[in-house]
């Protein structure tokens, strides 16, 4: 189905404008004032309506592979199409987790028969794993994670040598969560001692 929609306040390029697209076979045609519409095409009317582009969600956890009792790439890409997210790159935290290529690959396979948005994935981390790391294909894969921090599994990366191999030795994108494992125990304990002794 072929789409013109009219006077819509278009949001682009840091810009808003009016304006009418052409939409033929799925694919933008044309973005211009005052378009004239073919018989066979749908009109909508998006005056007083802003259009955005589709947006990019760059963190997004949708549990599969082996935890889909809480969510699934198919229902969470779903659910990010409604609300105008048209890609999303995934975290690698899932179960088995991501830090091998092949684990990767099923991920990516999975994507490809049941996502209903763009996608791509972190590959993972850890303190034993910068050979698999440095295989990571920076074409399709949008970066490396690290967890300074306990995460799931063994996706811990607190060894200093490990790390400044990784940052070394790869010229992809490096996404971390900055924490720190010995504050975060010593906070966890004082707050379980508290808890124990003043429960609420």
């Amino acid at each position: 189905m072929n789409i013109l929609i009219k006077n819509a306040n278009i949001v682009n390029n840091g810009k808003i404008f009016i304006s009418d697209v052409l939409i033929k076979n799925n694919i933008i045609a044309k973005i211009d004032k005052d378009i004239k519409a073919d018989s066979d095409v749908k009109i909508i009317d998006a005056t007083g309506k802003y259009l955005l582009p589709g947006l990019i969600d760059d963190q997004v956890h949708f549990r599969e592979p082996g935890l889909t009792h809480k969510a699934n790439i198919a229902t969470e890409s779903k659910a990010a199409i409604a609300g105008g997210i048209t890609s999303f790159i995934e975290m690698p935290n899932t179960v088995p987790q991501a830090t091998t290529q092949k684990l990767l690959e099923d991920k990516f396979e999975i994507a490809a028969k049941t996502s209903y948005a763009n996608y791509s994935f972190m590959f993972g981390g850890t303190n034993d794993n910068l050979e698999e790391l440095l295989k990571t294909n920076p074409k399709n894969v949008a970066a490396i994670k690290l967890f300074l921090g306990s995460s799931t599994g063994n996706m811990l990366v607190d060894d200093q040598d490990v790390l400044e191999k990784i940052f070394s030795s790869t010229k992809m994108v490096i996404a971390l969560h900055c924490e720190d494992e010995a504050t975060i125990k010593r906070v966890y304990l004082h707050a379980y001692k508290l808890y124990l002794t003043h429960p609420t």
